[in-house]
């Protein structure tokens, strides 16, 4: 290890191991660099302003990302010839104003998301966005009614009042972006 240090330092500057700033500073970082990481160590640094969800319900895996598309012909073509994906055909989805095309990537899923029809939500989105861009992330829960009822305890707004049927056929409910860091985030029954 004391050969690698040395290198690095030698390759920041330094004629002698520790002869330079820079090369000290480049040596603790090393150092730092090859500190494991405590197990059990928080992501977030900073205090919740929500509690953590009930033991009533539970949140699962990303279900998938939505992708907001002026072009789902194009779109479609470049992650199913481009990039290899297994792409479904186009979805019309009246009752939600959108077509969707549905990108499987193994361990999730992408939704290409079209606008039907002028009030689409995505002809809005479109609209702000005109090459398109990211609309919402799914995240499944284990009792979506749970989840919702605490949701709204702890202050956090939904787009609809309950939860309705969504692209998949399971319960969706959408949570408002400036309760959720600006994200527009979806919940759906697992």
């Amino acid at each position: 290890m004391r050969r690698v240090v040395k290198a690095a330092a030698l390759a920041a500057g330094a004629t002698e191991l520790g002869t330079e700033p820079r090369a000290l500073r480049l040596l603790g970082l090393f150092s730092r660099v090859q500190t494991p990481v405590a197990a059990g160590r928080s992501f977030s640094t900073a205090p919740s302003q929500h509690q953590a969800s009930s033991p009533v319900w539970k949140l699962g895996r990303l279900n998938h990302v939505a992708i907001a598309v002026p072009d789902l012909e194009k779109a479609s073509s470049f992650y199913r010839d481009v990039l290899g994906a297994q792409v479904s055909e186009a979805v019309p989805l009246p009752e939600h104003g959108v077509s969707v095309v549905f990108v499987n990537l193994g361990n999730t899923k992408m939704e290409l998301l079209h606008p039907l029809g002028s009030d689409s939500p995505i002809a809005g989105f479109l609209q702000k966005n005109k090459a398109g861009g990211m609309h919402h992330v799914c995240i499944e829960v284990d009792n979506i009614n749970a989840a919702v009822m605490d949701l709204k305890k702890q202050k956090i707004r939904s787009l609809s009042d309950e939860a309705k049927i969504g692209a998949h056929g399971k319960p969706v409910i959408f949570l408002h972006p400036k309760d959720c860091g600006g994200v527009l985030v979806e919940l759906e029954q697992a």
